[in-house]
């Protein structure tokens, strides 16, 4: 029986590769490699923890070659009717069609429905993306928030106690009025732990209709006065105020 090959200092598992050549976290890269959709010097792999030498190995995806690139960290002021994901098969505008050219392939870090605008958190590091959303990591995100009525105390302490809806228990960690409206009113609410459609499902659940919906923080990152559809690089130092301090590794 033949002997496994050693490995060498500079081998890394593949999965780490593909994460480095910006194809998802780690996990994700694993789900590539059990489908089959990966090969390592003509041959396809789908045994987990396979290494490989950057320097010699030839990787291909789909049977298109794949390599390494420049971690990127950004951040888009997302605008209603764009939806976050990089391919849709219905046609719909991405919000990919809002980078500057030449960007490398940027995926969402967490997501905003079709109808919200604001914060999104753009960028091609998996292991990045996944640290940031890891549930032991209380990353706080700040939403402005206008409704088509105003909320009674009684209302405003139900959101903060918690509503079942579906079967999840949904709630905010924060909850101020914000400026006076004509027509409804103006809500800043924050969530630790969001779920899809987080807000509108909480507020409807108590009778109350969200009219607009824009995220303005994610832990220490605002939004500031970033136009509608703009994009812009995160600074070092927002990086770094992130989660546990992970900082840009490149």
């Amino acid at each position: 029986m033949a002997c496994a090959k050693p490995s060498r200092p500079s081998d890394i598992r593949l999965q780490k590769f593909l994460a480095s050549c910006g194809l998802g976290s780690r996990r994700a890269c694993e789900q590539l490699i059990a489908a089959g959709r990966v090969a390592v010097d003509g041959q396809v792999v789908t045994t987990q923890g396979v290494r490989i030498d950057p320097a010699r190995a030839t990787v291909m995806l789909d049977g298109k070659p794949v390599a390494p690139q420049r971690f990127v960290y950004g951040l888009l002021n997302k605008p209603r009717g764009y939806i976050c994901t990089c391919r849709d098969p219905e046609r719909r505008d991405t919000i990919l069609v809002l980078l500057p050219p030449g960007m490398p392939r940027l995926f969402p870090v967490g997501r905003l429905d079709c109808n919200s605008e604001g914060l999104l958190l753009l960028t091609n590091d998996g292991d990045w993306a996944q640290h940031i959303q890891h549930p032991r990591y209380v990353v706080e995100k700040e939403y402005q928030v206008w409704t088509d009525r105003a909320l009674q105390p009684a209302e405003t302490r139900r959101l903060r106690n918690g509503v079942t809806d579906d079967g999840e228990c949904l709630r905010v960690s924060k909850i101020r009025r914000g400026r006076a409206m004509p027509n409804g009113a103006c809500y800043h609410l924050a969530l630790i732990e969001g779920r899809n459609r987080h807000i509108r499902r909480l507020l409807a659940a108590i009778g109350v209709r969200v009219t607009r919906l824009r995220r303005i923080r994610v832990g220490p990152v605002t939004l500031g006065t970033l136009a509608v559809g703009a994009y812009r690089p995160l600074t070092a130092r927002e990086i770094a105020a992130l989660p546990a301090g992970f900082a840009v590794r490149n």
